[in-house]
């Protein structure tokens, strides 16, 4: 096996401290799920440091001893320090820091003993890090989205294919319950033959994650606002919607349509938190509000996302799913089924359906963050490394996911114009078998 890791920027303090103050709850209260193999050690390196760094840490930490961390990399040296100091306070061997400047990664890549890297860093560092981990036949576990560009969604599926190295880019709203359930029941034909989804992230996010909450500062994903208007962060919203629709599996994206309103949130509030004469409420930015995009397949379905990340308003990602024999809502928590539900035409809750239709991945429950789903995507995904097997999410859905990035922001400065979406898959689409979630 090969080696690779590096760096993670920031993230603000109390992001920090809310990652390692998990740490020891995951540890004290879950009990890990040994693999079957466990004699073989899946050596991990973790390149980023921060917020979301750590907390893969601490869920690695949480899944057992078959997982051995022994090299972070951290542009920030005290960042790598903390996970260092971490590891060995829970008894793991010391590992070995690679902080000396922006390409520390390539040196730990270089190393030659990892078996699999975690990138959490800023979006620009994803895809060089993953082509140097796949080129040393290391399996890159990347955060989201996985590219920003059309060119380099393809370095990534070209380098994948030619080095037969998997890469999976970690989007953990694929591994929710309610969505591996909603997954199950349609593949069972509950509802009919899918014909249009709806979903989208909604998180107001200027106050912890574009901006410091204390002063307004630019935090790193700021300069995104500034640049480029677009649907900026795609994945959450449309990861479990993929094998809802068996994209890339029987059916493809051909063409999306994306349409932005005016930006007034993010210098509203400027104003409203730190005065009208802040700089950050008399800039301009790129960014719309509002980003709607309108996602056809080649089997004639729609997809609809939102991006919806710099208005007040609780966190939401409003799923919904119509087929010919019924509907699911996420906001709702409920469904309707033709021929089942017990009123005609009211809906009906969800929950004993979740509990009906619970995936076998949460059988002895989740592990880790996000309700267990952080440390779902992450055995799987190490299980895959340690038996150098493919991975759940592959690298033709992880680049699908994430070129709504690149071409929502096309789209939108085309006036909204319908653009084409690539193959990633080079027509294998219509061959290949759904695979995600098949136990």
């Amino acid at each position: 096996m090969n080696s690779l890791d590096r760096r993670g920027f920031l993230k603000t303090a109390s992001v920090m401290a809310a990652g390692l103050a998990m740490a020891g709850k995951v540890q004290a209260d879950e009990k890990p799920t040994p693999p079957a193999n466990k004699d073989k050690k899946v050596r991990v390196g973790v390149i980023g440091c921060g917020g979301r760094g750590s907390v893969h840490v601490v869920n690695m930490m949480a899944l057992g001893g078959w997982i051995a961390i022994p090299a972070l990399c951290d542009i920030k040296p005290a960042a790598a320090k903390r996970n260092s100091d971490m590891l060995v306070g829970k008894g793991y061997p010391k590992p070995e820091e690679y902080t000396t400047g922006e390409t520390a990664y390539e040196k730990m890549l270089d190393r030659g003993d990892l078996d699999a890297v975690i990138i959490a860093t800023p979006w620009r560092w994803h895809v060089p890090m993953a082509l140097h981990a796949m080129k040393n036949g290391i399996y890159p576990g990347i955060e989201v989205p996985c590219a920003l560009t059309i060119e380099d969604c393809w370095r990534l599926v070209d380098t994948s294919e030619k080095t037969g190295v998997p890469c999976m880019m970690l989007e953990n709203w694929s591994f929710r319950s309610d969505n591996l359930a909603v997954l199950r029941m349609a593949r069972e034909g509950l509802f009919g033959e899918i014909v249009h989804t709806h979903c989208a992230h909604s998180h107001d996010c200027i106050d912890h994650w574009f901006f410091d909450a204390g002063t307004g500062a630019d935090l790193w994903p700021a300069e995104y606002l500034l640049k480029y208007n677009r649907d900026q962060y795609p994945t959450h919203a449309v990861g479990p919607v993929l094998s809802w629709h068996d994209i890339n599996c029987g059916d493809r994206f051909v063409s999306l349509a994306s349409t932005a309103t005016e930006e007034r949130g993010i210098r509203a509030y400027f104003k409203r938190k730190f005065g009208p004469d802040h700089p950050g409420a008399k800039r301009k930015y790129a960014q719309g509000d509002i980003v709607t995009t309108v996602i056809r397949t080649a089997k004639g379905k729609s997809i609809v996302v939102n991006y919806d990340m710099q208005l007040p308003r609780p966190y939401d990602n409003r799923w919904m799913l119509q087929g010919t024999l019924g509907v699911y809502s996420e906001q709702r928590n409920a469904l309707y089924l033709t021929g089942r539900s017990p009123q005609y035409h009211e809906w009906e809750p969800f929950a004993p359906y979740q509990e009906k239709y619970i995936h076998p991945w949460y059988k002895e429950g989740g592990l880790g963050g996000h309700g267990g789903v952080d440390g779902v995507m992450l055995r799987l995904f190490l299980d895959a490394v340690r038996d150098r097997k493919p991975v759940p999410i592959d690298v033709y859905d992880s680049v699908t996911m994430s070129c709504i990035v690149a071409l929502s922001g096309d789209s939108i400065a085309k006036g909204s114009a319908p653009v084409q979406a690539p193959d990633f898959t080079r027509g294998k689409w219509e061959t290949r078998k759904p695979a995600f979630g098949l136990v």
